[in-house]
């Protein structure tokens, strides 16, 4: 699949999204790219991007932004309390959730969502803003729909 030629906007987002994954089986390739659309259609955003399981932790994966941190236990953090629940969290102020890992003095809020395929968690797509309260409920509906798309999109081989 070729890249857009056209901006992304949140509205385009899923059948952008949708179109760039299509027939695309390889996780990293398909992370990347949507990595990159979610950077471009969300305004106010510092990074976002995918960590991966890895040896019972979340790794760093593709993303889009500044340097980020490599490695986040399980229960860590925004992204290893999304790992360890399987549940999204949208945290309206960083600063006031209990044990935040500041890869980026810059991020002021945040949502991660899990990556689930069948009963197995592949990772979580986290995305972060300079702006506080930035997320809302149809910015979570976005992304989870976003992440079955990538999920459904996965080949078996995977």
């Amino acid at each position: 699949m070729t890249a857009p030629d056209r901006r992304v906007t949140p509205d385009t987002l899923p059948e952008t999204v949708s179109a760039v994954v299509a027939g695309e089986g390889d996780m990293i390739a398909n992370m990347a790219n949507i990595a990159a659309l979610i950077f471009e259609a969300l305004p106010d955003l510092n990074w976002a991007g995918f960590y991966l399981v890895k040896d019972g932790q979340l790794v760093l994966g593709p993303f889009q932004g500044r340097v980020a941190c490599t490695r986040i236990p399980f229960g860590k953090g925004v992204c290893g309390t999304v790992a360890r629940d399987r549940q999204t969290v949208v945290v309206p102020d960083v600063h006031a959730f209990p044990g935040h890992i500041a890869c980026d003095a810059a991020s002021a809020s945040e949502i991660v969502v899990p990556v689930v395929m069948g009963k197995e968690l592949l990772g979580v797509l986290d995305i972060d803003s300079p702006r506080r309260d930035r997320f809302t409920d149809r910015d979570r509906a976005l992304l989870e729909a976003v992440v079955a798309q990538l999920v459904q999109a996965l080949s078996p081989r995977q």
